[in-house]
């Protein structure tokens, strides 16, 4: 295959990644398309503005899509890179949707800018559904840079990127191609760090948990401190700003429950290299170079996160409530802290936090994964089409089925 033809991507959904993915790929020489719902909302020309943290503009990157489609036919077959920008719990929807359409007679590299959630479970469904035997698997452990939507589908802005990333790809040895090609091309060409690191195993990312454990756990908190209902808008507090002390104890108490899957999963498989698999902490260490020490006042102190209000939903009596249709639920609950539950339960391991919160999301939600401190692996809430990512809805029942 000559280089050009490597040089075609197509970006699956439009969230804020695709944003800042068009210019700075487009920048780097590839034709890029996008695949989204919204067809008539994206422009051809698409900006991203480099801000500093205090919001002042620093530079502006601009990139042109070749195709804009709502058709996988229109833009898959010719991809040598698919990457999907959406919510973790709609991948599985538009692999599926997209599979028929990939190259079987070429590699096609096919990644998510966010690896939560064992990206390469949901792979190797559409590779064996399929018949595609040509698929190079990657996962980014967390999305690169801090990024919003200034206007949909014309302009993004990013705040900068991670000093370090780390990334999964199945077969491993094709890390070096797969950075000189793409991933040195999201960050460090433009952003001059932001260079990509790779890790033995998806199962790293899997259980090195950021989202996952943050959305929940102050959803969690904010229905402990007000019983998640306000009666109006102005009082809802801010998701970071207000962080206040009991959702950090829970966040930290919820990663303590990872941290024992992590460590009993190390113990159990020494000959494994999990040197990616951290906690929250060592994984924001890592991710930013930083010394942080104090979860709370990451939050409340932080610039780029201070605007955000929690996801609520307006009742007809006025009142404000949780909104538990959010992706802070159907990601960060059912594709999150199901998969870690369901990783416990095979260890024999007590994670309280972890039973609480999808305990108390089940009953929001009317729902039932758990039974006292029992996963329910036959509950439809769980094996209903694309409704969890724990392990056994892809066939695999233990964890020496999916060490990879």
């Amino acid at each position: 295959m000559v280089e050009q033809e490597k040089k075609e991507v197509t970006i699956v959904g439009g969230g804020c990644s695709a944003h800042v993915l068009i210019p700075f790929l487009s920048g780097a020489g590839f034709n890029v398309n996008i695949l989204t719902r919204k067809p008539k909302e994206w422009s051809r020309k698409v900006d991203v503005q480099l801000h500093s943290i205090d919001g002042e503009l620093q530079e502006v990157f601009s990139g042109s899509l070749t195709k804009i489609s709502d058709n996988p036919a229109e833009v898959i077959p010719q991809a040598s890179f698919v990457i999907l920008c959406m919510p973790v719990c709609k991948y599985r929807f538009a692999l599926h949707d997209l599979a028929p359409h990939l190259a079987k007679d070429k590699e096609v590299f096919v990644g998510t800018i966010y690896g939560q959630a064992g990206f390469n479970w949901m792979v190797d469904e559409i590779k064996k559904k399929f018949e595609l035997n040509n698929i190079t698997t990657f996962a980014i452990g967390l999305i690169p840079w801090i990024c919003r939507i200034i206007e949909y589908g014309k302009v993004g802005v990013t705040y900068g990127c991670k000093d370090l990333n780390v990334v999964a790809v199945s077969p491993p040895n094709r890390f070096a191609e797969l950075n000189d090609l793409f991933l040195k091309n999201m960050c460090e060409r433009w952003l001059k760090k932001g260079s990509f690191v790779q890790a033995d195993n998806f199962l790293s990312l899997t259980l090195s948990v950021d989202n996952q454990i943050i959305h929940p756990s102050r959803c969690y908190g904010l229905f402990l401190k007000d019983g998640g209902k306000w009666a109006n808008k102005e009082d809802i507090p801010f998701f970071y700003r207000d962080y206040d002390q009991k959702s950090a104890d829970l966040l930290q108490e919820l990663d303590a429950d990872f941290s024992k899957i992590r460590d009993s999963i190390k113990t159990k498989y020494p000959q494994k290299d999990f040197q990616y698999m951290l906690d929250y902490l060592g994984l924001e260490r890592l991710s930013y170079q930083s010394e942080s020490t104090d979860i709370r006042e990451s939050f409340t102190t932080s610039l780029t996160l201070g605007a955000i209000k929690p996801p609520t939903v307006q009742l007809e009596s006025g009142e404000w409530i949780i909104d538990k249709d959010h992706r802070f639920f159907t990601d960060d609950i059912h594709y999150g802290l199901c998969i870690a539950k369901w990783f416990a339960d095979q260890l024999a391991l007590d994670v309280p936090t972890i039973d609480s919160i999808i305990d108390w999301a089940q009953q929001l939600r009317n729902e039932k994964i758990i039974d006292g401190k029992k996963l329910l692996l036959d509950s439809e809430s769980l094996t209903s089409e694309f409704m969890s990512g724990i392990p056994p809805v892809y066939g695999l029942n233990s964890i020496d089925d999916i060490l990879d």
